[in-house]
């Protein structure tokens, strides 16, 4: 495989590829990398787009950086750990460039220290012929075999540790061993802990399986490993390359990333201020006619005080984009707000215009700046004055 290319968030380059290279690239690249022919035959541009890891395409590879600071991108992941735990994997990235080995440290590490209180067991009802009685007869199944005694249909409660939990991280785990390139002590620990999962069946899991999951007192130690155990199932493709060779893909979506950041944020420092809801679905026309989805609305007492949404990148002058405002104009209407709130993550040009007034409507449209280019203690003090902004904005309408 050929020298790395490295760029960072929406940065150009230009790279000399072959056409089948550069066809490959645009159809696999996921959206990653836009690929545009300059003037010069052979040679062509290579653009980063909102997304951050490593892309393989053929014997290419490209690696792609945040603009932001390597400890806030692992912030941005959300996964439930005071900021220390994730030190040393944030100074690794910074020090080699690749996420990869780092996203799977930082999943092996939390694994073992989640395992290492236990697994997690659970009852699971089974039913099983057995040549002695356990748990109760199965009368039904029982009379089925009728002047047979043996063996006795029976029903039981297994406690097992052959519960979703476990699957899930087992799987996640298995998939991560199978990533070149990572250090010799995170695949010891993840073998150990794959062995340590031995009674837990290997049935097949899907990313989205963990949305279906309750997270209780029992079970809640586990969700930072469950959290990442998704981030590698969700994002990670292992491309296989001739010979012995192997690679992976791995991707984030910084947009994705940070709208999910500012909700759960959110929701934690309203909880019992506000209702903050993500993605719920109004019209915009009369009679249930085009559909809008408001990244956030905020509610109390039942009733739509305030609305939000989410921006990642601000143009290169540090402005809010006018589809921007357009799409907040739409939400404020159809809600029937006075205002509303872009939340954007600040720009290195600087910080976007405050508030816009729109003519013969007198709506206010709000920008809010979260400034990721600070540690993470900033950035949380950041997410809080912005809580706090919102609920005195709300306050200040319903008490007019």
């Amino acid at each position: 495989m050929s020298e790395p290319i490295e760029l960072r968030e929406y940065e150009s380059t230009t790279v000399r590829l072959s056409v089948s290279q550069a066809s490959r690239l645009t159809a696999a690249g996921h959206g990653a990398v836009a690929v545009s022919l300059t003037d010069e035959p052979g040679l062509y541009s290579l653009t980063a787009q909102n997304m951050v890891g490593t892309l393989i395409v053929d014997d290419l590879r490209i690696l792609i950086r945040p603009k932001i600071r390597p400890e806030n991108l692992f912030l941005l992941l959300e996964v439930g750990l005071p900021n220390k735990a994730w030190r040393q994997e944030a100074f690794d990235y910074a020090t080699s460039v690749d996420l990869l080995p780092s996203i799977v440290a930082f999943f092996a590490r939390t694994l073992q220290t989640t395992l290492a209180r236990g697994l997690l067991r659970s009852y699971r009802p089974e039913e099983e012929r057995l040549v002695a009685l356990r748990g109760r007869i199965d009368v039904a199944t029982q009379f089925c075999q009728a002047g047979v005694p043996m063996p006795v249909a029976c029903r039981y409660d297994e406690y097992t540790p052959d519960i979703f939990e476990n699957r899930y991280v087992k799987a996640a785990a298995r998939l991560a061993l199978r990533v070149p390139g990572v250090q010799a002590e995170d695949r010891r620990r993840l073998l150990q802990q794959v062995v340590a999962l031995e009674d837990v069946s290997d049935d097949p899991v899907r990313p989205d399986d963990l949305d279906r999951l309750l997270i209780t007192r029992l079970n809640e130690h586990y969700e930072p490993a469950l959290r990442l155990a998704r981030l590698l199932l969700e994002n990670l493709t292992l491309v296989d390359q001739s010979g012995n060779r192997k690679a992976s893909s791995f991707l984030l979506d910084m947009d994705k990333l940070f709208e999910d950041f500012v909700t759960q944020r959110l929701q934690h420092s309203l909880r019992g201020r506000l209702q903050v809801l993500s993605q719920v679905t109004y019209h915009l026309g009369l009679n249930r006619k085009v559909q809008i989805r408001p990244d956030l609305v905020f509610r109390k007492q039942g009733k739509e005080v305030y609305v939000a949404d989410i921006k990642y990148k601000l143009t290169a002058d540090a402005s809010a984009r006018n589809s921007d405002y357009y799409q907040l104009l739409a939400y404020t209407t159809a809600l029937d707000l006075p205002e509303g709130v872009l939340i954007y993550c600040l720009a290195e040009g600087g910080r976007p215009e405050r508030t816009v007034t729109v003519r013969h409507a007198g709506k206010l449209l709000h920008t809010r700046a979260i400034n990721l280019s600070g540690p993470p203690d900033s950035v949380t003090a950041e997410i809080s004055q912005t809580a706090d902004w919102i609920a005195s904005q709300a306050n200040r309408l319903t008490i007019r």
